[in-house]
């Protein structure tokens, strides 16, 4: 007796539709997330648009980077600004193919400083059509200028940065948004992101402090001498891969929980980041040193 096949698929017209290609995802080993590497959905805090994350699959720290979230020509794109996806990762070059991945900050609206290629002024405009009609309609809220504090009665005012500079494991790099406000990136049981902060209670703080900001070898000098840095070299070592991780005291006694978020945290390039740079402290607490002048201790 023959066994009947299975019926092939057809559209609604009577055509034979084509077989559904299934798409290949892996799991990063050298990961702490469970999850299938693909590209996370998210939104520019810059100008509102849809982007994608994605881990580098070069480099020795492979941090994420953000990718316009369509393919385009390849000749539209300029070679320098080519990007493709293959097996979960992002390479900054064309696969030779006619089609290539664009970052998102070179079609950024909101960077109205970076230069756009000719052939991506058309992009970058919708976009920021885009991010207008999403600002009249309230769903989006462009971050400020400037994030500034209240004036001290000294007549200072007070400094609280909106993306400060942390010290991790002797490394610099450049959080998404001020520290009391870093949230952990962890799954829970419904799953949902993790509501709780880095700097919850009972874990010990960093230390505000002011570190020179003078230039690596053969790098152009900065406009400041010193920056305002939120050190978390003093922590334990345990407490630091906790802060690098972006999980909470909770979520980081629970290695195999997975990640809904890809950590904020972006390696500090002094003239790239310069407009971060500030100058003075978040807070002055004076207190008398053991000799001569009183000395500032400087917390969060």
């Amino acid at each position: 007796m023959r066994s009947t096949p299975p019926p092939v698929p057809r559209h609604p017209g009577g055509r034979p539709a084509a077989p559904r290609t299934r798409r290949s995802l892996q799991v990063s080993p050298d990961g702490a997330s469970r999850l299938l590497r693909c590209g996370q959905g998210g939104r520019c805090r810059e100008c509102g648009n849809r982007i994608e994350w994605y881990p580098r699959g070069t480099g020795p720290q492979r941090r994420p980077v953000r990718l316009h979230p369509h393919e385009l020509p390849a000749a539209r794109v300029p070679a320098g600004c080519r990007w493709h996806v293959s097996s979960g990762a992002a390479y900054p070059a064309g696969d030779g193919s006619r089609w290539c991945r664009l970052p998102h900050a070179a079609v950024c609206p909101a960077r109205d400083a970076a230069p756009v290629p000719g052939e991506l002024a058309g992009l970058r405009r919708s976009l920021a059509v885009n991010t207008r009609r999403m600002i009249d309609a309230g769903a989006f809220a462009p971050p400020p200028a400037a994030a500034q504090g209240p004036v001290s009665g000294d007549g200072v005012q007070a400094c609280r940065p909106a993306r400060p500079i942390v010290r991790l494991l002797y490394v610099h790099y450049l959080a998404a948004r001020p520290v009391d406000d870093i949230q952990c990136v962890a799954q829970t049981r419904r799953p949902q992101r993790c509501t709780n902060h880095l700097l919850s209670c009972g874990a010990p703080p960093g230390t505000w402090t002011l570190l020179p900001a003078t230039p690596r070898s053969g790098q152009l000098a900065l406009p400041a001498a010193v920056m305002a840095v939120y050190d978390l070299a003093g922590l334990p070592y345990t407490e630091q891969l906790r802060w690098r991780a972006q999980r909470c005291p909770q979520h980081a006694a629970v290695p195999t929980a997975g990640d809904l978020a890809v950590a904020d945290w972006e390696p500090f390039a002094p003239l790239h980041h310069h407009e971060h740079v500030h100058a003075r402290l978040p807070t002055r607490v004076r207190r008398p040193g053991p000799a001569g002048p009183a000395q500032t201790a400087l917390r969060p």
